[in-house]
């Protein structure tokens, strides 16, 4: 049988840490939930000495799972682990998640401890959490910058004061295979009694070698990778989850090893959280992006037309890519439907259903073609959202070469109708100006993108905007098969966001 590597997935911690992809907390619930689904062993809920917010979503996502292990992130104090510890509680299986960085270059200028000082806070954290649960983790923050002979001492700490996974994180992607492979055999070597633990890696992609550094861990006795949805997260990001899970099954040849991954969940999986964060991801983006299974060279087209395994080392629909992108038109029936929704990731219930049932038959009157894309945009966009401060009721722009651009907007601000007009220097323009004066908004629009879900020229346009104010960013999406009305709900999807991060900060300071 093969050997089991625990998948402890962070998107909700150190991904959400990528700028603009903050979460609230029915957000943060329905990620938790697919990725429990999909079979993920553990997942960081957050950090929840960092703020009262985070906290609270820690909290509501131990209370709401069932399987999962669910972790808390701790620096090595009482006062961390005890928040940490009241957020994670509620867990059916709760894992307590301490560090401290263990490098020259951290304890000199962010720590300004001495070694001997990080070595009895190791003994003292792990030894407190170990109190409150048997489920204990630790992580020498900047590992592969730490020496080697130090580095085994703190291991040896953090083992004999009762730690049951010992993380060794790449922290900044300084590392490479070859040396990282070194680090793991000589703790092996040199630590008594580490195989009583679980040994696990957590890569950064600075250097684009996060998923190459934790498969080559796991080849020299690394038993659990730390990784996010579609590799988001500080900096250049994380070590991408479903990367090391296909690398596991596509070459089984080398590696012996099972994740318990159910792998036609990465796609779904991946458009929400992309949908939920803001953050696109990039077309060539291995596993999950738009190119992964295309193909458009005329020799590749012929090599995977006679077959596929040619140019394919994997199928879309290992990954949960449909076979085929065109789904269903508007003579499609609500069985059909409801099953295509599942086969998509999606449990609806019943009213959800409806809803979605309907916008798809609106769209379908629209369009002569309906895609997967277009189902799954029709959910995201509508149907999974949840009650914001602001909603678009109705939208008229009038433009053209001898127009002034001119918007009339209809909105539901606090549940109350408002109407107002506006001028532009284009279409987009007018429509926007006009919200921003409807909500009183002193945001910045920093950014403006457009992308086409499908091909045609019916195609549902998806835009993507960056709103920015006092400090706080938000990205938000919306779709629509007119770009302007698209552009309305992303801008208006981005406020709603900015109003939920205010009203947390300002909650926050009442608390401090």
């Amino acid at each position: 049988m093969a050997e089991h590597i625990y998948i402890f997935d962070t998107t909700l911690r150190d991904g959400e840490q990528s700028p603009g992809a903050t979460m609230n907390i029915q957000e943060k619930i329905r990620v938790a939930k697919q990725l429990e689904a999909m079979g993920v062993d553990i997942i960081e809920a957050g950090f929840p000495i960092s703020s009262e917010g985070d906290y609270e979503s820690v909290r509501a996502i131990a209370k709401a799972l069932e399987r999962s292990v669910v972790a808390g992130l701790a620096r090595a104090n009482r006062e961390d682990i005890d928040r940490a510890w009241d957020a994670i509680r509620p867990a059916k299986y709760p894992r307590i998640h301490t560090f401290i960085a263990t490098s020259d270059i951290h304890l000199t200028h962010k720590l300004k401890m001495t070694r001997e000082e990080v070595l009895r806070d190791i003994a003292e954290a792990v030894s407190y959490a170990k109190k409150m649960t048997d489920d204990v983790e630790f992580s020498a923050e900047d590992a592969t910058r730490t020496e080697l002979s130090f580095l085994c001492e703190v291991v040896r700490t953090a083992l004999k004061a009762g730690a049951t996974t010992i993380n060794i994180p790449d922290t900044v992607g300084y590392t490479v295979p070859t040396e990282y492979a070194h680090i793991l055999d000589t703790i092996q070597k040199e630590v008594e009694g580490i195989e009583k633990i679980v040994l696990s890696v957590h890569c950064h992609n600075d250097l684009g070698l996060a998923t190459a550094n934790s498969v080559m861990a796991i080849q020299h006795g690394a038993r659990q990778v730390e990784c996010t949805v579609n590799g988001i997260g500080e900096r250049a990001g994380n070590t991408a989850m479903e990367e090391v899970v296909m690398a596991l099954r596509t070459r089984a040849d080398l590696f012996p090893y099972e994740t318990g991954i159910n792998t036609k969940m990465i796609y779904p999986t991946s458009r929400l959280v992309s949908q939920i964060t803001g953050m696109k991801v990039q077309p060539n983006k291995a596993i999950v992006g738009a190119n992964a299974f295309a193909h458009e060279a005329g020799i590749h087209q012929d090599g995977v037309l006679k077959e596929k395994l040619t140019y394919e080392i994997m199928t879309p629909e290992s990954v949960g890519i449909p076979k085929s992108s065109l789904v269903m038109g508007k003579h499609s029936g609500r069985h059909a439907f409801r099953d295509r929704l599942k086969s998509l990731g999606f449990d609806l219930n019943t009213d959800q259903i409806q809803k979605a049932f309907e916008l798809f038959k609106a769209l379908a009157d629209k369009k002569k073609t309906v895609y997967d894309e277009d189902i799954v945009a029709i959910v995201m966009h509508e149907v999974l959202r949840i009650p914001y401060r602001y909603r678009l009721n109705y939208l008229n722009v009038v433009s053209g070469t001898s127009a002034i651009p001119t918007a009339v907007v209809t909105m539901e601000i606090d549940g109350e109708p408002v109407r107002d007009v506006d001028f532009g220097d284009g279409p987009v323009d007018a429509a926007l100006k006009t919200i921003k004066k409807m909500t009183h908004s002193k945001s910045k629009l920093l950014r403006f993108a457009v992308n086409a879900i499908t091909g045609g020229t019916d195609a549902q346009g998806e835009v993507t905007v960056h709103v920015e104010e006092d400090g706080i960013s938000v990205m938000g999406q919306g779709a629509h098969t007119d770009i302007i009305v698209a552009s309305a709900k992303a801008y208006i999807n981005a406020l709603n966001k900015l109003e939920y991060q205010k009203a947390k900060r300002r909650e926050e300071a009442n608390q401090s």
